[in-house]
Order: C-alpha cells, then structure tokens, then sequence
C-alpha cells in the first residue's frame, strides 16, 4: 500500500517537471508523450515531429512541438459542431 502511495507521487513529480520543461529528452518524451520507443523513432524517421540533434548523437524535443504533434486532427464533438453549423447558417456564407 505505501508502496504504490510513493510510486504515485513519483509520477506526479515528474509530470509536474516535464510540464515545466521546454525542452525534453528522448526518454522524456517518451514518458510526456506516453509512446512506445519504436512509435516515437517512427515519427521521427518520417519526419512527422520536430526534434534536435545538437551533437549528432542525443535527440531532444520541444515540449510545444510535442503538444503541437498531440493535438493535431482534433476530432469535433457533437456539440462543438451544432456550433460550428449554427455559426455557419447566421453568418450567411452559404451559397
């Protein structure tokens, strides 16, 4: 019990570090990311994420690229598109 009471507040230490990091390690955002290694070497071979070798060797990110990343093909909930239809249908700009 206390054991998994520490490994908990492990965990939220770190996330609160890796929030006020700008920029992370690749294990770093492994864990920011929640990923597999071989999913974030993918996006990285295919160019599909920002990432920074300064020596050649050791690959770094910025944690706003890897938001960027996350929050990209934002799906719309029902809601969110009634709004969209009500705006579009007062604005006029059908036709």
């Amino acid at each position: 019990m206390k054991t998994q009471i520490l490994l908990d507040i492990k965990s939220i230490l770190e996330n609160q570090n890796l929030t006020n990091k700008d920029v992370l390690s690749f294990e770093e955002a492994l864990y920011y990311m929640k990923v597999s290694k071989s999913f974030l070497y993918k996006l990285n071979s295919r160019g599909e994420i920002t990432y920074y070798k300064p020596n050649g060797k050791l690959v770094y990110y910025r944690r706003s690229d890897l938001d960027d990343w996350m929050l990209k093909n934002e799906v719309k909930g029902v809601g969110a598109l009634e709004n969209d239809i009500d705006n579009y249908l007062k604005g006029g700009n059908h036709g």
